[in-house]
């Protein structure tokens, strides 16, 4: 893959984002990747605005192109197809704890979290931390087939290794890459390179 539709990549995981948040996806240059973002405004791929940038539809078409050439290997593995299915069921309880940690039960009445309950929040940090555990090794495959996705695993170690210091924000905080803001990145990134579809 090109620097450009790696660039393109990388933002069409971000869907909306500037050359440090691309590159930080990828694990590259800012320079490079702020480089890269230029060419593919030029060829009318990506387009521009207050320093961001977002894929147009052809350059979603084209990336489309570029998967199916680059990645039928990957697509093809059935070593990969298991990993990803093992991936999918720790997604289901990533997603059901991600619930947990945003809405509580008090009194029978579902509630937003507004995180006052330490202990509850502590217990939910935890779990996290255990659901990592269970992740790893399904990450490890994914590196090995592709160097690249091993930045994921260490993005989500430091994510969880903040919200277990203290610092909450870091599990599913919006703005900030968080442990959530991570793993939907990675499972964006599966998704396309291995031609799947996100069930909601």
């Amino acid at each position: 893959m090109t620097d450009r539709f790696l660039a393109l990549h990388g933002l069409a995981i971000k869907k909306f984002g500037n050359a440090a948040a691309v590159a930080s996806v990828l694990g590259a240059a800012e320079e490079a990747i702020a480089a890269a973002l230029a060419e593919a405004v030029a060829s009318g791929e990506a387009m521009a605005a207050r320093g961001a940038f977002m894929a147009t539809p052809k350059g979603q078409a084209a990336l489309k192109d570029v998967y199916a050439e680059q990645f039928a290997a990957l697509r093809a593995s059935a070593d990969l197809a298991a990993a990803y299915d093992r991936f999918e069921t720790v997604n289901t309880d990533v997603k059901q704890l991600m619930t947990e940690w945003q809405v509580m039960v008090v009194a029978g009445e579902s509630v937003p979290n507004d995180h006052s309950d330490t202990a509850y929040d502590a217990r939910i940090i935890d779990r996290l931390g255990r659901l990592h555990e269970r992740a790893e090794p399904v990450l490890a495959k994914f590196a090995a087939a592709l160097p690249r996705l091993g930045r994921y695993a260490a993005r989500l170690q430091a994510a969880l290794e903040r919200a277990e210091d203290g610092a909450i924000d870091y599990v599913s905080g919006a703005r900030i890459e968080s442990y959530h803001t991570v793993w939907f990145e990675l499972h964006e990134d599966l998704l396309r390179l291995l031609d799947r579809t996100r069930s909601e």
